[in-house]
């Protein structure tokens, strides 16, 4: 994450959800790509499944129905 002030960067893990990134202007992900934000707050998928990663864009609620699971991660 590269902040715009250090010390205004927040996560928060959201039970079985995503990671919800306050203050960054670019996210990195595993794989070193930087990838720009462009809301005040963006959330990170955390289960693996996104069609979007490395944003969330809901698999995780499908995933948790599915399985029974409240992990949130899927199958690791």
């Amino acid at each position: 994450m590269t902040p715009r002030n250090p010390a205004t960067v927040q996560v928060t893990c959201c039970p079985a959800g995503p990671l919800l990134i306050r203050g960054a202007d670019v996210i990195t992900d595993e794989n070193g790509v930087e990838h720009e934000t462009r809301r005040p707050v963006v959330a990170v998928c955390r289960c693996d499944k996104s069609s979007r990663k490395p944003w969330c864009d809901g698999t995780h609620k499908l995933i948790s129905k599915n399985s029974g699971s409240s992990s949130g991660r899927g199958t690791d």
